[in-house]
């Protein structure tokens, strides 16, 4: 038996922020995304069931729209958002279906969880997609988001998400290799923390501030996650997206990236 055994693993829910998913230019990241349409649909042939969580839709949009960079404003973000997300599930429908998957789209507030009657709904809604055996790709629903129901990041709703369908594992998929003692790009002392037992007021510390000008987190939502869904029972990995094909070395046993162990 590894350190980290998650052969038990069959339900897994898997976020992957914009940062990972776009360039610098705001363009998608072909190559990433095809590997991780890749290597989700082979774990969900090997028998797992498998739940996406994506970010992007804005970044993606406002590229197509021209517009250069992410707007500022609400109205703005929500216009980009609808077109995003259209190229991003047309990308995604194309490439799982190069391996014979299906994908359903599910786009979130805060109310829908919040709600116990709509709460309910969701749950079945995918419970039966995973029974069709379709793979949920989930998003929040900026397009309709204010201020009051919104989540304010995917790695926040991802944790929701895998509390909601009982997930066994959750894994944040983010532009760096996990949580540092500090910032790596800067600091060439800082360690990468490979377990994490406790989530305190130190560790949040280390997680800096916001993430990069395409996204909305940043390592300090990621722990914000971790907290959520490790208090709910379940282990929370974060690991560098840029190779999504690692799955396969994390659900084997591997230890990579930052395992905050569920409590």
């Amino acid at each position: 038996m590894t350190k980290r055994d998650f052969s038990k693993v069959r339900r897994l829910v898997v976020k992957v922020g914009t940062s990972t998913l776009t360039h610098d230019t705001g363009k998608v990241n072909l190559k990433c995304l095809e590997k991780l349409a890749r290597t989700l649909s082979d774990l969900h042939n090997a028998g797992l069931e498998v739940i996406l969580v994506s970010s992007g839709a804005i970044s993606v949009g406002a590229q197509k729209l021209g517009l250069g960079e992410r707007p500022n404003d609400t109205k703005g973000r929500q216009a980009a958002s609808a077109v995003g997300q259209c190229e991003l599930m047309f990308l995604y429908d194309r490439l799982f279906g190069e391996y014979d998957n299906i994908v359903g789209q599910l786009l979130l507030t805060r109310s829908d969880v919040k709600n116990d009657e709509r709460r309910a709904n969701l749950l079945n809604t995918f419970e039966q997609m995973i029974a069709y055996g379709a793979i949920p790709v989930v998003n929040e629903n900026d397009s309709v988001a204010v201020e009051e129901v919104v989540f304010g990041d995917n790695d926040n709703l991802s944790a929701i998400v895998a509390e909601l369908v009982s997930a066994d594992l959750l894994v944040l998929l983010t532009d760096i290799d996990g949580l540092y003692t500090g910032d790596p790009r800067r600091d060439p002392n800082a360690a990468l923390v490979s377990d994490v037992y406790e989530i305190d007021e130190a560790l949040r510390t280390c997680a800096g501030g916001r993430g990069s000008t395409r996204g909305t987190g940043g390592m300090i939502t990621k722990i914000e996650a971790a907290e959520l869904a490790t208090s709910a029972g379940i282990p929370t990995v974060v690991i560098h997206g840029e190779a999504p094909e690692k799955l396969y070395d994390l659900l084997a046993g591997e230890e990579l990236g930052t395992l905050f162990h569920a409590r």
